[in-house]
């Protein structure tokens, strides 16, 4: 990695991305599945800790918050603080989480399958970790239906993903999820305003099932 490029991935992506992913529009999707988070819950890709404004503090006993950049885990810790939630931060990727089999009650991830190395690696991880029968919370934005936006995604990746940390236009979050063997109970799928390679957003409920 030459200097240049560690410089922008240290100092100035981590408030870019701040800024792009906390969006009103993005705002409102993290609501709506965040809120439903209970007991030990673990978040893959907390970042900045934008989903923090979300969570219920009555119902969740503890958070471990999964994320390789140190940058915006300064950003996850400060935010918890100011809502009083119980917060441990683990600056690891989500490839291999160090946490017990059937460990944690719920998951949540949101914005971040687009941007992990290796996803059936993370979710094959994520399956392990997650109760019998619990649940997770999820929102992704991803390949979309229609074929004239499916293709310009892909023109894009080159581009856009060094500049983005890694991030794909065109993963198929559902689809990932299934084939990691989550059964997905909710799903609402659709565009959010802006330029549609963008903005194609997957968000439901999955559950891990019951042996």
């Amino acid at each position: 990695m030459t200097p240049l490029r560690r410089a922008y991935e240290r100092w100035l992506l981590p408030p870019l991305l701040d800024l792009a992913c906390g969006l009103p529009a993005l705002h409102r999707e993290r609501a709506a599945v965040v809120a439903r988070a209970q007991g030990r819950v673990l978040e893959v890709g907390i970042g900045s800790g934008l989903n923090l404004a979300h969570y219920r503090v009555a119902q969740v006993q503890r958070i471990d918050g999964l994320d390789p950049s140190a940058e915006l885990s300064r950003k996850a810790r400060r935010r918890a603080e100011q809502r009083q939630l119980p917060l441990q931060l683990l600056q690891l990727g989500a490839e291999r989480i160090p946490a017990a089999d059937d460990h944690y009650d719920s998951l949540v991830c949101t914005f971040t399958l687009c941007t992990i190395p290796e996803p059936g690696l993370a979710l094959a991880e994520m399956y392990r970790v997650l109760k019998p029968g619990g649940l997770l919370l999820f929102c992704e934005h991803g390949l979309a239906p229609d074929a004239p936006v499916a293709r310009w995604q892909r023109r894009l990746n080159p581009c856009w993903s060094p500049c983005a940390g890694g991030c794909r236009l065109d993963r198929d979050g559902p689809a990932l999820l299934r084939a990691a063997g989550f059964a997905l109970e909710e799903l609402q799928q659709h565009y959010l305003p802006g330029p549609r390679p963008w903005t194609y957003v997957s968000r439901g409920v999955a559950r891990k099932p019951q042996r």
